[in-house]
């Protein structure tokens, strides 16, 4: 995809990048998906056309629209269409490069901003420094704010110039470039915000490619083109129609009888659907997206290590990747796939399947007939996953109710004020650099924490120190400390590594996967 610059900017590449690259990335697939090009496709080399809307099959209802708020990983797709970001990341590697601002670090303690110019709001604002610092500040101070993780090691921000500020850090942060390449970076009208308040989660008002329209809850979302985008190229379609259809089956028949054309999120087994539609094409790719048990062990069973260790013990994870991902997808011994570079090898081998010691362990937490509270999704390859995880504890011993939602009701239960839940049953769909993983969901407030639970002060110092050390191999030794803490204290149960199993009409042309297996619709064209 074309990178349209209108300033010099060149982009960084940091030594802590990931570098997966794809023929190691293969491994995450199945045979199945092996002949699928992984580079640009012989389909995609036609001349591009502008216009048209692009009529998406989304597989969840955003949690929601202010990327500041939400909580929910698959908002990224929608939120990409409407917010830019500071720092972008290549589809490869994940590596930073600039977007709305190039960066530096003219100290270990201080990282320089430059903006690009003439950037506006969809309400006309200019993204400047001004706009810039807001949307800093609001990240990590706003009590609303679920992303201030990210930002910890920010202290204060300062405009140094109309396109330029300067963030002063607690400590060095390599992985700041990355933190602002998600949806700490994603920056929003402040005088909508002003206006409108927590109103803006359901009203946005962003400087991406696309801007808002209209939101029906659990129906439809739509937003239509930014026409004084910077990138002077981009969007090429005119619009994008997000229709809420939670369960594949129905999202690909939408496909089929040409009603949407494009769908991503899909289950392995509706590969050999797309395969014999003969106006379908599918779409594979790696990604970071890991199909996990959340605990919360602030409170409850969960507070038990035994009971933690157990449930791993328990899970037979190549059993599950067999029947609940149709063979496509890698059995996750920690929360890092086996190409990624940060990823222990000595780790893989602590929870092998093992019942009986499950039971014992179950036997040895004083709490042997607890049962363990769950919830997950409703959509139906959702529940296959369930009834897959319930029947490999029941073998253990261990007893479980499951309680299904949509997944923006699940999670919100689960993260939210009402803690509902010991076990959350979902996925963690990926960030560009570990140390936000770990941050998000093991610091005493980060928003993927439900207990908002300290797991130790060794993790959170470790945590600032693979911020801070810049070399790859030092930075992988600091994760490797700390992925042993997460797994042997089993404060989640990794299941596995999904691939990217998406379906596009012939219509539509230059998509392409990216590692955190979220879509980005900026290079599509439709060919009408």
């Amino acid at each position: 995809m074309p990178h349209h610059q209108d300033l010099p900017f060149e982009p960084a590449t940091p030594d802590s990048a990931f570098t997966l690259n794809r023929r190691s990335a293969l491994g995450l697939l199945g045979a199945a998906a092996l002949a699928v090009p992984m580079a640009r496709p012989a389909w995609a080399q036609a001349a591009r056309k502008r216009g048209g809307v692009l009529r998406i099959a989304a597989n969840t209802n955003p949690s929601s629209l202010d990327p500041a708020t939400g909580g929910q990983g698959n908002d990224h797709t929608f939120l990409w269409t409407l917010f830019d970001t500071l720092v972008e990341w290549d589809y490869d590697t994940l590596k930073p490069r600039p977007g709305l601002a190039q960066w530096s670090f003219p100290d270990p303690k201080t990282m320089v901003l430059d903006i690009r110019p003439d950037v506006v709001f969809h309400d006309g604002t200019p993204c400047d420094a001004q706009a810039v610092k807001f949307n800093i500040d609001r990240n990590r101070t706003d009590p609303r704010s679920n992303v201030k993780a990210d930002l910890v090691n920010v202290t204060a921000v300062q405009v140094t110039g109309a396109l330029q500020l300067k963030l002063t850090l607690a400590r060095p942060d390599v992985a700041l470039p990355a933190a602002l390449s998600d949806r700490a970076g994603m920056m929003v009208s402040p005088k909508a915000v002003k206006e409108l308040g927590a109103e803006h989660d359901r009203k946005p008002v962003g400087a991406g490619p696309w801007k808002f329209v209209k939101w029906a809850d659990g129906q439809n979302v739509t937003v239509t083109r930014h026409d004084r985008y910077w990138k002077r190229n981009e969007p090429y379609v005119d619009g994008i129609e997000f229709i809420i259809i939670p369960d594949n089956g129905t999202a690909l028949r939408s496909l089929v009888a040409g009603q949407n054309q494009f769908v991503s999120g899909l289950a392995a087994r509706y590969k050999p659907i797309i395969d014999r539609a003969k106006n379908l094409r599918f779409i594979t790719g790696p990604t970071l997206f890991c199909h996990q048990m959340y605990f919360n062990f602030g409170r409850g069973p969960l507070t038990n290590l035994k009971i933690r260790q157990a449930i791993n013990f328990a899970l037979d994870r190549e059993a599950f990747v067999a029947a609940g991902l149709g063979g496509l997808g890698e059995p996750a011994s920690m929360q890092l796939p086996s190409s990624h570079w940060a990823y222990d090898a000595t780790l893989a081998g602590l929870y092998k399947h093992d019942p009986e010691r499950a039971r014992k362990l179950m036997a040895e937490s004083g709490q042997p007939n607890v049962e363990i509270s769950i919830g997950s999704a409703n959509d139906q390859d959702s529940l296959r996953r369930n009834e897959i995880v319930m029947e490999q504890l029941s073998k253990a011993g261990i007893r479980t109710r499951f309680t299904s939602a949509s997944v923006a009701e699940a999670a919100g239960s689960f993260f939210g004020v009402e803690k509902k839940f010991d076990v959350l049953l979902s996925a963690w769909t990926g960030r560009p650099d570990p140390s936000m993983t770990y941050g998000l969901q093991y610091l005493k407030d980060g928003y993927y924490n439900a207990g908002r639970a300290e797991v130790s002060p060794e993790l959170t110092a470790l945590l600032q120190e693979s911020r801070a050390v810049e070399s790859t191999d030092a930075r992988r030794q600091v994760f490797a400390k700390i992925q042993r803490i997460i797994m042997e204290g089993a404060y989640v149960a990794p299941l596995a590594f999904q691939a990217e199993v998406s379906a596009a009409a012939l219509s539509v042309h230059d998509y392409k996967p990216n590692l955190l297996g979220k879509p980005k619709y900026n290079g599509i064209w439709l060919d009408t």
